[in-house]
């Protein structure tokens, strides 16, 4: 039974990045997924880079996604030279589009919000739109530029990362599912995965929307309890899935050099060669743990295409798929210490887990090596919902 200094369940994004800042301090690290690594939701995911909030809920995201997003261009360059693999990173921005009869007064409302938390967006003409990108369909009533977006492809950009780990020192181990965390006298020692025990002084928790499923989680605010699975339904971290569906086209016509994205979906490109590949999405289905293709999700994604970009329903469909987001009862991250001992929980980043990973791993290398973080995390205490239950009045920040 080989010890650890730190395990890291969880191969996604979220993980993989985790676990290389953590190797790259000279820590022993494994990587446990339940299947091969970054399959989940980052496989699934449209890769926009964009710190701009899509629902109130999400505006205290903002300063984090703005924070890695400035540390993307760093991040992309060293896990691209660590690999020696390409991640499709671009920086050309964002044009935002609206439709409706309120358009221009939508447009003011958009620009005042973005201002006010630090995000240089500015209104764009419709013609100067045009011009940017000839795809945009002539149903368009308002547009917005947000030059400082960019995208990545998360598919290679997983390849990456999990490349780049690997090369630190990171141990990788999938087809590996984690049913139990250890613990003992107040502190988790590691975890019970496939039948055999794995030790280590610090364990990462970073299963996405499969993390409220493992068992062992204390319970913070009520002494000796662990996460209930019975009729009450109370886990001790709090996710679940939310079905994303996606498509993937190929194109012959106008291209597209900069993410198109409206109230109801959006429009990513990939690369340059032509024809050109592109994906478009998706849907905000509380679905469970399903993850069919549905013929109600694809005309959703289709009848946004064709409103955004008529010339792209000539396109060829090349693949569809969807994912599980890892949502939380107020849509913000699980971040920060557990509820016992060598337990940091970084789960439960929603619909910005790719945007999110560069600062997410920083802040959990600060934790496990410094015991302090750059940025102020409480918000996003993995503990809230317990203790918010329990009636606990205990500051969030304390540590069991």
């Amino acid at each position: 039974m080989a010890s650890q200094d730190v395990i890291v369940v969880g191969g996604g994004i979220i993980g993989s990045a985790i676990a290389l800042r953590l190797a790259q301090e000279k820590l022993r690290v494994l990587l446990l997924d339940q299947q091969e690594p970054g399959r989940e939701a980052s496989w699934a995911a449209a890769g926009m880079l964009s710190p701009a909030p899509d629902s109130p809920s999400s505006i205290p995201l903002v300063p984090f996604g703005r924070a890695s997003l400035n540390l993307y261009p760093k991040f992309i360059a060293e896990i691209e030279e660590l690999s020696g693999q390409t991640s499709g990173y671009r920086s050309e921005g964002t044009i935002e589009v609206m439709f409706s009869a309120e358009a221009e007064r939508e447009l003011s409302t958009l620009v005042a919000l973005h201002h006010g938390l630090g995000l240089p967006t500015e209104p764009l003409a419709l013609e100067e739109a045009r011009e940017m990108e000839p795809a945009l369909g002539r149903e368009a009533r308002a547009t917005a530029f947000l030059p400082y977006e960019a995208s990545v492809d998360p598919r290679a950009l997983m390849g990456a990362v999990l490349g780049a780990a690997r090369s630190a020192g990171v141990e990788i181990r999938p087809q590996t599912r984690v049913t139990r965390l250890l613990t003992k006298s107040g502190r988790c020692g590691g975890v019970l995965a496939a039948g055999e025990n794995f030790v280590a002084g610090e364990t990462i928790l970073a299963a996405g929307a499969f993390s409220g499923r493992i068992l062992g989680i204390p319970v913070s605010g009520v002494p000796g309890a662990t996460a209930s699975h019975g009729k009450d339904g109370a886990a001790a971290v709090e996710t679940r899935p939310i079905r994303g569906q996606m498509v993937a086209l190929r194109s012959a016509g106008p291209k597209l050099r900069r993410v198109l994205r409206c109230e109801r979906g959006y429009i990513v490109p990939r690369g340059d060669s032509m024809p050109q590949h592109l994906v478009a999405g998706s849907t905000l289905e509380d679905a469970g743990f399903d993850k069919r293709v549905t013929p109600h999700g694809l005309e959703q994604i289709f009848s946004t295409i064709q409103e955004m970009a008529p010339s792209l329903g000539a396109a060829e469909i090349v693949e569809t798929w969807s994912g599980l987001r890892p949502d939380t009862p107020d849509h913000l991250p699980l971040l920060g210490p557990g509820a016992c001992l060598g337990l940091t929980v970084a789960t439960g980043h929603y619909r910005n887990g790719i945007l999110l990973a560069p600062i997410t791993a920083q802040l959990v290398r600060e934790w496990i090596t410094e015991q302090r973080v750059s940025m102020d995390w409480e918000i996003f205490n993995p503990q809230r919902f317990a203790r918010a239950r329990s009636g606990n009045d205990e500051p969030l920040g304390a540590r069991a």
